[in-house]
């Protein structure tokens, strides 16, 4: 050793010098690079450890045989085989910092299991804030909410706000509610309530109305987490895809945000082969365990695992994977990928943009910053995606239209991917795709689609990448009260055919391989009708539907009784009196002028109406019945204040969002 030592020390000093530091960069280049490598578990595993040992057998390589030559004073073999490994070590430098960035991309998009929580308190904007006994604030009654309930406690005693008279409720809509009509002076609720509300006819301007008086913050362990148990997806999986349509920086799926698009896909990495469920966001559902039923987009005011559970309560299918997407990144990613190319739908009522298809913005701007498309097939921009995926008014079929648009769209970004070609479009996906989702799914997870994309790629070099199939749940509309939104009006729902859901289901449990298809065996095919692709759920089925009571007031008791007899709902009939305060002078006798149930009441929830009806001139016989009247119409609910309110909310005449029949 201490000859090669003495031999070395007469060597060049400069070649020499520039032997050691190759010697070391290249060392500490493939230790960086062999570590970025290990990240990526699942990926090209067999590359990778060729990749591994070839640049191990190099370094060696170089060590001993530059050595060598360095002792025999070949400095020149020595120069180039280290300006040689100096690019090798550079390559594994920067090949290390693309897959880091790449790693950290893929875990950005993970969701934590810490995440802020804020509890606003929120006024009327003309609504000046008093720490006084009068100043009445609703707070949620459930020890469990986060933003409603535990924070907002804090934020009371932050704030030494003790002083107000504190009411407890059930909902978040019941407090706003009381809000608007006066009743309550503020509300606590989450920092989302803008985004959760605003899609509600009644609250759309909640954003200009209300303002924040008091917030408060705190980073804390999610309240509940979507356990991920899958190492890989290799398996049969089923992911439920939320759309969200915020303008927030940031997505939180523990606390309250507006479910925009609810699409449940059932995929099979196997056959390359996705069932998509897209749920219609008026869909008439039970909610979570929280032992209401209302639309489905309003479970996203409980957060996103009510949400989970909801989907999973209605199909049946235990949910594996989450993602929470906000629809502004849709314009991010479409431009990353070059723009998609979409079969534009041409729009039902062509008078106000002279046939083009116009939406908003993605800053929901109108006037000169509108977005505008002619039909037909073209390729869209982020903003013209975004706008088409986002259009409903300017069809017959409304909410179902959007949500055809939407999947169109996703099956073109999901075409357009197999067209990159570099990698900084790769990082500019994943860039949008980061900065826009979260997930439960890990990186392990993420990093195994890898295989599946790559499959699809190459089976789908010549056509579609993934076999989608396209459903659709049939059903029709019905107004109603819903508690939960609004006690006192009608609002839009969305009932479903349950043999058109039993479809789709059954549709989502062959994907998953849980059951076996139902094989066509026999094929109709006339060349003088357009051939239309079946899909599932879409067919009409016809059966028992929902009902809503009607308005009867100011119809004859005749015609309301045998609308509730044909029901079995047990009728009683008040008499009401000239000079009594229920009577309506506008009113032949034997009309209706109040009734105990507001119209837009489900049916199957009455048992019993009682109806005031409009009688004869008081006599000496009947002088019993005006106490009678008096007592009744105040048990039964029976004022003219609700009569009023129940003649204002009857299902209005303007053209609903579809059809009575949808199919």
């Amino acid at each position: 050793m201490k000859v090669l030592f003495k031999k070395l020390k007469r060597t060049k000093l400069s070649i020499r010098l520039i032997y050691y530091f190759v010697l070391i960069l290249f060392l500490v280049s493939y230790i960086f690079f062999v570590r970025s490598l290990l990240l990526l578990n699942g990926v090209e595993n067999t590359i990778r450890i060729v990749v591994m040992i070839v640049l191990g057998t190099f370094l060696l390589l170089y060590w001993f045989i530059d050595l060598l030559l360095l002792l025999v004073k070949r400095y020149k073999t020595v120069v180039v085989l280290s300006t040689i490994c100096m690019l090798i070590s550079c390559v594994c430098i920067i090949g290390s910092l693309y897959i880091n960035r790449a790693y950290s991309l893929l875990g950005k998009i993970t969701e934590d299991k810490l995440t802020t929580y804020t509890s606003d308190l929120i006024l009327m904007s003309g609504t000046e804030f008093k720490n006084e006994s009068s100043f009445k604030v609703g707070i949620i009654n459930n020890e469990s909410d986060i933003e409603g309930n535990v924070l907002a406690y804090e934020l009371i005693d932050k704030e030494k706000i003790k002083n107000v008279t504190i009411n407890k409720y059930d909902t978040y809509f019941e407090m706003l509610e009381l809000l608007y009509n006066g009743e309550l002076n503020g509300v606590f609720v989450g920092d989302g309530y803008v985004d959760t509300y605003s899609t509600y006819e009644q609250y759309e301007n909640i954003a200009t109305d209300t303002k924040v008086q008091f917030s408060y913050s705190k980073k804390m362990e999610a309240k509940e987490i979507i356990e991920n148990n899958h190492s890989n997806v290799t398996e049969p999986f089923s992911i439920l895809l939320i759309g969200v349509d915020s303008e927030k920086s940031s997505l939180n799926f523990n606390s309250g945000f507006n479910s925009d698009t609810l699409m449940m896909v059932t995929f099979n990495p196997k056959t390359l082969s996705a069932t998509v469920f897209s749920i219609p966001r008026d869909t008439y559902v039970p909610i979570c365990n929280k032992g209401i039923s209302s639309k489905i987009n309003s479970a996203s005011a409980y957060g996103g695992a009510c949400v989970v559970k909801t989907v999973e309560n209605l199909t049946g299918i235990p949910i594996d994977f989450y993602a929470m997407i906000n629809f502004q990144g849709v314009v991010d990613l479409v431009d990353a990928l070059g723009g998609v190319t979409v079969d534009v739908q041409t729009p039902d009522f062509t008078k106000q943009y002279g046939g083009q298809v116009c939406e908003q913005n993605s800053k929901r701007q109108f006037g000169n910053q509108i977005i505008c498309m002619n039909p037909g097939v073209q390729k869209l921009n982020g903003e013209q995606a975004l706008a088409y995926s986002r259009c409903r008014h300017l069809y017959t079929l409304s909410d179902f239209a959007r949500i055809q648009h939407q999947q169109d769209v996703v099956e073109a970004m999901a075409n357009q991917m197999k067209s990159m070609k570099s990698v900084n479009e790769f990082y500019a996906v994943l860039e949008a795709i980061s900065n826009n989702m979260v997930t439960n799914m890990n990186t392990s997870n993420l990093l195994s689609l890898y295989n599946v994309f790559k499959t699809a790629v190459i089976d789908g070099a010549n056509g579609s990448m993934i076999n989608i199939q396209k459903t659709y749940l049939t059903g029709y509309n019905l107004y109603m009260i819903v508690p939960n939104i609004s006690r006192s009006m009608s609002v839009y729902t969305y009932q479903y055919y349950e043999s058109s859901l039993n479809e789709i289901k059954d549709a989502l449990n062959v994907t998953l391989g849980k059951k076996e298809p139902k094989w066509i065996k026999t094929f109709d095919y006339s060349i003088n009708e357009t051939y239309e692709t079946t899909v599932i759920g879409k067919s009409y089925m016809s059966t028992s539907k929902n009902e809503a009571l009607p308005n009867f007031v100011g119809k004859s008791i005749t015609e309301a009784k045998e609308w509730c007899n044909a029901r079995n709902i047990k009728v009683t009939t008040v008499e009401v009196h000239e000079g009594d305060s229920l009577y309506n002078a506008d009113y032949p006798v034997g009309t209706v002028v109040t009734q105990s149930e507001l119209s837009g009441t489900l049916t199957s929830i009455i048992s019993n109406m009682v109806f005031g009806v409009n009688a004869e001139a008081k006599t000496s016989t009947t002088s019993s019945s005006s106490s009678s009247t008096k007592h009744t119409s105040s048990s039964s609910s029976a004022s003219k204040e609700t009569t009023e309110k129940t003649t204002e909310t009857t299902a209005p005449a303007s053209p609903t969002p579809a059809e009575d029949e949808t199919n």
